[in-house]
């Protein structure tokens, strides 16, 4: 089975999860083993992997390891092109139908087709909508577009259905790493009322109880960061 439709069926049977999302450059790969123990103590049910700025080096280094010593799926989750590599399992292709970038919608998309197209990778679809947290972003910086608003539940609705309609197979709702206001909850609600695709929230997830928050309010997949590499949730 793939990973698209395995986490298809878990949708079907209101099976919540949530994902590690791992930034090679913050890994001590000379501590390797006491991450795995914090990753087999969580029990995620998948991994990511991506970043804004990463050395390929380490990049390819990471994957490699968890491929090697986690029974875990890996998934890259790509900041550039640059972010494509064989010994993972999937690739969320991601598309920032929240921006006018056409780099972002199409270009980088061009720029690393032949080798995704040679890579065997599984790739996933992706609407990726970044929603507005308080605090500038990397991913805004980088990308050059702004944020949905907080309060633009229209908006941020017209846009998961364009991406639904277009024929993408999953939509992350991204607050941005660190954020300091998740992706509302009534935003998380509405997307999942009125769109079938797999819902993938992340940004912000510092608790347990964010995290339950969202999986309440209709998210399939949350995704956790920063709150894991500072030490785990907070209850």
């Amino acid at each position: 089975m793939t990973l698209y439709k395995f986490l298809k069926k878990q949708k079907q049977n209101q099976r919540k999860m949530w994902a590690i999302l791992l930034d090679p450059d913050k890994v001590d790969l000379h501590n390797f083993e006491e991450l795995l123990e914090k990753i087999n103590i969580s029990q995620p049910d998948l991994l990511l992997v991506g970043g804004s700025f990463i050395s390929e080096q380490k990049f390819h280094k990471v994957v490699k390891k968890l491929k090697k010593k986690c029974n875990l799926p890996v998934v890259l989750f790509p900041g550039s092109p640059a972010q494509v590599f064989s010994k993972a399992d999937a690739i969320l292709l991601l598309n920032l139908i929240s921006g006018r970038n056409p780099e972002y919608l199409i270009g980088k998309h061009v720029e690393a087709a032949p080798v995704l197209y040679q890579s065997g990778l599984e790739i996933i679809p992706t609407g990726y909508l970044l929603i507005e947290n308080g605090r500038s972003t990397s991913v805004e910086y980088i990308s050059n577009t702004k944020p949905i608003p907080r309060t633009k539940i229209d908006i941020a609705l017209a846009t998961a259905l364009a991406g639904e309609m277009l024929g993408l197979k999953m939509l992350y709702l991204e607050a941005g790493s660190g954020a300091k206001k998740p992706v509302p909850l009534k935003m998380i609600s509405t997307i999942s009322k009125h769109c079938r695709l797999p819902i993938i929230v992340g940004g912000g997830i510092k608790t347990k109880q964010r995290m339950l928050k969202a999986w309440a309010a209709g998210a399939d997949l949350v995704v956790v960061g920063t709150a894991f590499e500072e030490g785990g949730f907070k209850d």
